[in-house]
């Protein structure tokens, strides 16, 4: 890209750029955000490369990304990022779905590294050359970015393409161009990127014990909670903390005295929302006392065994494989296999097709 500047921000700017990226068969891309003062999280510079040179877009002077849409989406060219996740959710509302992708993190694992293995140590063993650390800790929103800043951020990228290839020679040499194909299609669903305000309370761990009355109240809470942070684009921890949400459903506070006297209770939630918790509570109608708490049991022995007996089968087929064994399958897919599921359901694809008969067979 040799008559792009390093940093974009203005309009003609990006035009050019997007000119220049006409005919390009795969960029890499990478996004630095904020997201400590708000629920959706602040783009503040979206990184991309070619096969010439890496280049910064800043998306705080330009205002309006929607001219990437045409790059970013299906029909532009393939997407090389590393563990994109979350760089996918926050450019998904800004320029749609991004697609076609490759994720290098994902190929990493499938080649025997580790599972979270990072960026900076795929570039220094595959490619020999260490990234500086300087910037990690940059307010990313702050302007101007210093020269520093621009560079920093320009390697982010300046490397997933070559890494692409590298990884992709031994992904062909072990035979695993399926299961990469599976795992990045798997990457860019878009429902995997949108919150479920209706699903929020499954974030909460260790409640399935409780009464049916409390589970409902668990989840009209963490619904309203999850929808009023996205409407006020706060953080939901803002809107009310997880220790108190959970203890107004252990609790099951009757009046606005008793909703103010739980520990660590905010004034203001009481007096601007104990009404809409009130009502909440009682529309879960639960008894009143509230049934007693389930008393926290030990875990049932046959079934810590059956979990360690897959857990070990697991590990052995990953040795095998020479990859890690949480890429075969995690702890909650075990567990899941273990109350009694099919692992072919759990696991699916490729993974249920190395892994499901020898997990049944430990059963």
């Amino acid at each position: 890209m040799p008559s792009s500047t390093a940093l974009i921000a203005s309009r003609p700017a990006l035009e050019d750029l997007l000119a220049e990226l006409q005919g390009e068969t795969a960029i890499g891309i990478d996004t630095e955000f904020l997201r400590e003062r708000t629920y959706r999280a602040e783009l503040c510079l979206v990184q991309m490369t070619t096969r010439h040179e890496p280049v910064c877009v800043d998306p705080l002077a330009l205002g309006d990304l929607d001219p990437l849409r045409a790059t970013f989406n299906h029909g532009g060219p393939l997407k090389v990022l590393h563990s994109g996740r979350q760089d996918l959710e926050v450019l998904m509302p800004l320029v749609g779905q991004v697609a076609p992708l490759f994720d290098t993190q994902i190929a990493a694992s499938l080649a025997g590294f580790p599972a979270q293995v990072g960026y900076a140590e795929l570039v220094r063993r595959l490619l020999g050359t260490e990234l500086p650390k300087g910037q990690t800790r940059t307010d990313w929103s702050r302007r101007p970015l210093s020269p520093e800043q621009v560079e920093y951020a320009r390697d982010d990228v300046r490397y997933l393409l070559p890494l692409r290839e590298v990884l992709l020679v031994d992904i062909d040499r072990l035979g695993r161009r399926t299961w990469l194909e599976e795992d990045q299609l798997a990457l860019q669903d878009p429902a995997t990127l949108q919150v479920d305000p209706d699903r929020a309370w499954q974030r909460f761990k260790g409640v399935a014990a409780w009464d049916e009355g409390r589970q409902a109240l668990l989840r009209s809470l963490a619904a309203w909670r999850e929808r009023r942070a996205i409407a006020r684009n706060r953080p939901r921890g803002w809107i009310l903390d997880d220790g108190v949400l959970r203890e107004i459903v252990q609790s099951v506070p009757r009046s606005m005295d008793e909703l103010a006297r739980l520990p660590e209770m905010p004034e203001g939630v009481v007096k601007h929302s104990g009404d809409e918790l009130l009502a909440m509570i009682e529309a879960a109608q639960i008894d009143h006392p509230p049934p007693p708490l389930p008393k926290r049991e030990r875990p049932d022995p046959a079934f810590v065994a059956t979990v360690k007996a897959l857990s070990s089968v697991a590990q052995a087929v990953a040795k095998e494989l020479d990859i890690a064994s949480e890429v075969l399958a995690t702890r909650k897919d075990l567990e899941d296999i273990a109350a009694g599921r099919d692992a072919a359901n759990v696991l699916g694809g490729w993974r249920a097709d190395v892994l499901a008969d020898r997990l049944r067979a430990a059963i």
